[in-house]
């Protein structure tokens, strides 16, 4: 309650960008909810799977639709499906190495196949050489090891014949003719009944896909409503996100933004404005979202970290992704940039989880700033500074340190009234230097 009410005075009085604990017009969370936006918001870091039988192919999650592959036909490597080396717990253990507090998997995708034991769908894990429950296993090990579990669901389907067909996927040779909107929603609600009643705890569930019909002439009804309650009346701490890439409505819980900080629209996803609800950047670690064999342009570690930091001076968590292997193998490149993540993570941490957002460093793109109610950290993105300026912090600060060896830094003000740090000699390879104003 405490951490709520200095950041609640923080907005009033600095204007930091953090999402806070709000409710929304016409939707009235309750405590567990609320206690769970705040466990979210602490986090700050977490990993994104996208993991399907369209790893089989290589060629992303959109495949079917990009290359306008026959639905029947590509529902064939299900026949095919056997991730081998998939290990929960591995996976489990190596994000928390890293420093991950959640994870957040494709429960079912765009393609339409389910990755658990549904009821509502032939279509599914159990009827694959595998015949092994995946979101079963995730949500053992999760759960086991104290990983927050969070559930990605298409609103959409490239494959099912009562889908009213949208903008995407018009070229996968659906029969048609059989579109009912009353059926696809019941199956809808049916499979996200199963996830929030046979898991155990889900900490989030993660909606993708309704900006299918955002062409539509008469707005498409996704009956959010119905959906959004049934999810709370399950789980009441269960929180709900829609990349929708529009404003946050009534009933959600966190806001996410698409392969951009918050604020920031270089991708093309993230034009919404920015509410006081948690926020959640998502970002690939290489171009691609699932599993694609020639996409080795991998980020850099240095890149990476550094996009963290970023998200967090936004007051926001930062949703890595990563596609695994049809194996169930994580991608060499992809565990290599967790495990630098982890060690930095490890020595400079405190400038991360339990933070808020903080803009005292202005829109320059070298330096960011995060804050806790005893602290300014001052995160040093460019190994070249010699000299950090025009730190506009409305607090007495009295002395200015390294966060991991403690090395004093000269302190000063301009005639502006804003924070000097002088005598900088950064490592040429440092990612993040993180810079201690207490």
């Amino acid at each position: 309650m405490k951490k709520i009410l200095i950041t609640l005075i923080a907005l009033i009085m600095w204007g930091a960008p953090l999402g806070t604990v709000k409710a929304q017009p016409g939707y009235e969370p309750s405590a567990e909810n609320l206690a769970a936006r705040e466990r979210f918001a602490q986090r700050r870091f977490g990993i994104f799977l996208h993991w399907g039988i369209y790893s089989l192919f290589g060629q992303g999650e959109w495949y079917m639709t990009n290359a306008g592959i026959d639905c029947h036909e590509y529902a064939k490597a299900a026949s095919a499906f056997y991730p081998h080396a998939f290990d929960a717990d591995d996976w489990i253990k190596a994000f928390k190495d890293a420093g991950a507090g959640y994870i957040c998997f494709t429960t079912r995708h765009h393609d339409g196949f389910s990755m658990w034991d549904t009821q509502a769908s032939d279509y599914q894990i159990m009827n694959t050489p595998y015949a092994r429950d995946i979101v079963g296993q995730l949500a053992r090990a999760c759960h086991e090891q104290d990983m927050g579990l969070h559930l990605y669901y298409s609103h959409l389907d490239w494959t099912r014949e009562d889908y009213p067909l949208g903008r995407t996927g018009r070229n996968t040779h659906r029969r048609g003719g059989m579109e009912d909107r009353t059926s696809y929603f019941n199956f809808i609600n049916q499979q996200l009944t199963e996830l929030l009643t046979n898991y155990g705890r889900v900490d989030a569930i993660w909606f993708d896909g309704m900006w299918d019909h955002d062409n539509d002439k008469t707005p498409f009804d996704w009956n959010l409503d119905e959906q959004y309650a049934l999810i709370h009346r399950l789980q009441p701490a269960c929180l709900i996100g829609n990349n929708h890439h529009q404003t946050p409505r009534p009933g959600e819980d966190i806001q996410l933004f698409e392969r951009d900080v918050p604020g920031e629209n270089k991708a093309g996803f993230s034009g919404q404005a920015v509410s006081r609800l948690p926020l959640e950047t998502c970002q690939t670690m290489n171009g691609m979202w699932g599993y694609k064999v020639a996409d080795q342009d991998y980020k850099t570690s240095a890149e990476l970290i550094r996009l963290l930091a970023r998200t967090a001076s936004k007051g926001a968590n930062l949703l890595l992704n990563i596609g695994p292997q049809p194996d169930g193998q994580l991608p060499a490149q992809a565990l290599d940039r967790l495990r630098d993540i982890g060690i930095w993570l490890k020595a400079n941490g405190k400038a991360i989880y339990g933070t808020d957002g903080a803009d005292y460093a202005g829109r320059r793109e070298d330096v960011v700033c995060t804050q806790t109610d005893k602290a300014v950290y001052v995160h040093v993105l460019n190994p070249e500074l010699k000299r950090i300026d025009g730190l506009a912090i409305p607090r007495k600060i009295k002395k200015a340190r390294s966060l991991t060896d403690d090395t004093a830094f000269t302190l000063n003000k301009d005639k502006k009234g804003h924070y000097v740090v002088d005598g900088l000699e950064l490592p040429a390879d440092c990612a993040d230097y993180v810079i201690v104003l207490q």
